[in-house]
């Protein structure tokens, strides 16, 4: 498969799947999201085998497949596009390394008992891509990127709650449930204040990282500025409808994501 075809595909990927990169990556220049999208390719990999519904033995031997294809001759159209990206901006194979131990930690634990034992976790699953995705931007500030994709990860968690308990994890960390004193996750005004405590959080995380906007060539920060826009305004839309993710929807409509675009683009 030639490297312009592979890079179709996953673009083609990118489209098809996700639900905010798109949007981003398309104020970006050829090269870079390009780039993008094969990180965001192989990072959907892991997500889809780590939450589907093979064994959990073969989920772990996918799992660390996708982890020995870094190292090997590229062989289908994500690993051909990603092992060109990673030539031409040094993406750290240590960082795409990272999401699988976050995948296969999703096999192995359902729960978090304190804030930082979940902190770690949206280290792996989340932060990489920042770490992945700063070097296509081309700043160094790593820590930065890492905490702005920590953030972004709490406002997923918090949307997907319904989601995630349905199969069988719950990333609220226990003592937080227990301290606000939600039993069982419903929509109740315990639960409300304990959405409005993470509301907080989320968006401290996601304020510290966007300050990597000042290492940033401009298309690169309005890239990273309409991810986090698409992200914040769900999660305005979730305080809009009173922290109710279990019956109400807080995703952005087509018109809504192009809005925020086209602000950034102000």
């Amino acid at each position: 498969m030639s490297t312009d075809a592979a890079y179709e595909e996953v673009l083609r990927i990118t489209r098809r799947e996700a639900k905010n990169f798109a949007y981003g990556i398309m104020v970006l220049p050829r090269e870079k999201r390009r780039a993008i999208a094969a990180v965001y390719a192989y990072a959907r990999q892991v997500d889809d085998l780590a939450d589907g519904g093979l064994p959990p033995n073969e989920k772990r031997e996918r799992l660390e497949a996708l982890r020995t294809g870094l190292h090997e001759e590229p062989q289908g159209a994500m690993f051909v596009a990603l092992a060109d990206a990673r030539r031409r901006f040094g993406i750290p194979v240590d960082a795409l390394s990272v999401l699988v131990d976050g995948g296969l930690q999703d096999l192995e634990q359902q729960t978090y008992a304190t804030f930082d034992d979940l902190r770690g976790y949206c280290e792996k699953v989340a932060g990489a891509v920042g770490v992945a995705c700063i070097a296509v931007y081309g700043s160094d500030d790593v820590l930065r990127a890492s905490t702005l994709g920590i953030g972004l990860q709490l406002i997923n968690i918090m949307r997907d709650v319904a989601e995630d308990e349905a199969l069988g994890r719950i990333y609220l960390p226990q003592d937080e449930l227990q301290r606000f004193g939600v039993d069982d996750l419903a929509h109740t005004p315990e639960f409300v204040e304990l959405m409005q405590f993470n509301a907080q959080r989320a968006r401290a995380h996601v304020d510290e990282g966007l300050r990597l906007l000042d290492s940033l060539d401009r298309r690169s920060a309005l890239c990273v500025a309409t991810f986090a826009g698409l992200y914040t305004g769900q999660l305005e839309r979730m305080e809009a409808n009173d922290f109710d993710v279990f019956d109400k929807s807080c995703r952005l409509s087509t018109r809504a994501k192009l809005g925020v675009v086209a602000r950034n683009l102000l």
